[in-house]
């Protein structure tokens, strides 16, 4: 209750509503996604990090961030946080941000597997490839039941990364690297020294917004590629993966453009080195929306809506043991008689299907 007080004290009115909203939103779509993680991993514990869990993981925690984020702006501002105008702000700003990122170019690495596969391969197993056109496709690779049981025990032994994965986590883990070297910069700025914390915070925000650009101009590249891709199989399932891919490309190439173009020409993403007083009115709340609402809230919304659908239990079938007698007639003639010997053979056989990954 001091809380909310002390921010309608110190806050706007017209500021205060959207980023206690967009707060409440991240809030909401984190838990979304953790819950809709939980009961995947539930259903099928068998198989491992799918590309739909690892998806949920980092959406989860992107909004998680905002979600943090926003909160810690409130308290900061009221509370009069001496670090936040400095790296503190500048580092819980930029988290989410990655990890957001993060999330899309898995999207587009599976996207470009899909393009880029096999033609034999595709012709072989179209139903598979549809199936797999958004996020349904299996991480670790199958493997015997030793193996299963290891997975179990330590979940992180029985991922298989692609190639093209391999090079979005080499990605996001340099542009890690150099937003912590800007924290640096930034917080050496904070002493005296001709450093400007602000102009370089605004240095990174532009160099991130260009990188979101060109992937949402990728996203929607290789999604019109998956579009006309999936037109060409008929079935029920292509048809409503075809969509999905649409719709998901257009809204990300939409989203993205105008959360960049506020970063290039707005301060906004800069909200620790706000002036609440000059950011009062309806321009504050239409950029406020267009950046987080927009750009990062409805694209993590449209994807956990588009994998709300559990996937299917994965059976392991076991065939029992089964034993089979074999009665053998043998005929030993000799010079006398010619008795009846009966030689018994008992063979085993044991075999376990395997049940065939998601």
């Amino acid at each position: 209750m001091v809380f909310e007080i002390t921010a309608f004290n110190c806050y706007p009115l017209t500021l205060l509503v959207p980023i206690l909203a967009l707060m409440f939103v991240d809030g909401f779509l984190a838990c979304i996604a953790f819950t809709q993680l939980t009961r995947i991993h539930l259903r099928n514990q068998q198989v491992g990090w799918t590309r739909q869990k690892v998806l949920h993981l980092v959406i989860g925690s992107s909004n998680l961030g905002y979600f943090i984020y926003f909160i810690s702006t409130l308290i900061a501002t009221c509370e009069g946080w001496p670090c936040w105008s400095h790296a503190c702000g500048f580092i819980l700003m930029a988290l989410p941000n990655i990890l957001f990122l993060a999330a899309f170019l898995l999207l587009l690495s599976f996207w470009v597997d899909l393009c880029h596969q096999a033609n034999d391969e595709e012709e072989d197993d179209e139903e598979n490839s549809t199936q797999q056109a958004l996020l349904d496709n299996v991480m670790s690779k199958p493997g015997s039941s030793n193996s299963r049981r290891r997975c179990r025990c330590c979940p992180l032994q029985g991922i298989h990364v692609g190639s093209r994965q391999k090079f979005v986590i080499v990605v996001v883990v340099l542009i890690f690297i150099l937003m912590m070297s800007f924290a640096m910069i930034i917080w050496i700025g904070a002493g005296k020294n001709p450093i400007d914390s602000s102009i370089v915070a605004e240095v990174y925000v532009d160099f991130f917004a260009a990188t979101v650009l060109l992937l949402g101009g990728a996203l929607g590249c290789y999604g019109l590629l998956l579009f006309f891709k999936l037109r060409k199989v008929r079935s029920e399932t292509a048809s409503s993966e075809m969509w999905k891919v649409a719709g998901l490309a257009v809204v990300s190439v939409i989203c993205f453009s105008s959360s960049a173009l506020v970063a290039f020409l707005t301060d906004i993403p800069l909200s620790y080195h706000w002036n609440v007083k000059k950011l009062n009115g309806v321009k504050a709340l239409v950029l406020l929306i267009l950046y987080y609402f927009i750009g990062s809230s409805v694209p993590s919304a449209f994807v956990l809506w588009i994998m709300r659908e559990l996937p299917p239990p994965v059976i392991v079938s076991r065939q029992e043991q089964s034993r089979v007698i074999t009665f053998i007639r043998r005929n030993t003639p000799t010079s006398t008689d010619h008795p009846h010997y009966w030689a018994t053979a008992t063979s085993l056989k044991n075999q376990v299907s395997k049940a065939s990954p998601i």
